[in-house]
């Protein structure tokens, strides 16, 4: 069963939510810089552990030492409180 769409209120809280992510359309996003590529990659792969455990995926991209994340729920049709908890576990790793 596909995960619930936030609400009107729920997506008006966001930037107060999650100040550091963008909204873009129906997707979160957020860039991450880091001293080199070892570093964003060991945090890539944090993410990735997170991530797994929630059954629930990013799209990213990783040039050097930077990397773009984007969270949407795509069996759903846009942002569901697994993208907003995904958010705060990556938020967790760097802030």
């Amino acid at each position: 069963m596909p995960a619930r769409l936030l609400t009107a209120d729920q997506r008006l809280s966001l930037a107060s939510a999650l100040p550091a992510w963008q909204l873009h359309q129906d997707t979160l996003v957020r860039d991450f810089r880091f001293a080199d590529f070892s570093e964003a990659f060991a945090f890539m792969t944090r993410v990735a552990l997170a991530a797994e455990a929630m059954g629930h995926h990013p799209e990213w991209s990783n040039v050097w030492n930077r990397v773009t994340i984007a969270l949407t729920t795509h069996d759903s049709g846009g942002l569901t409180e697994l993208d907003l908890d995904l958010a705060r576990r990556i938020n967790a790793l760097v802030d």
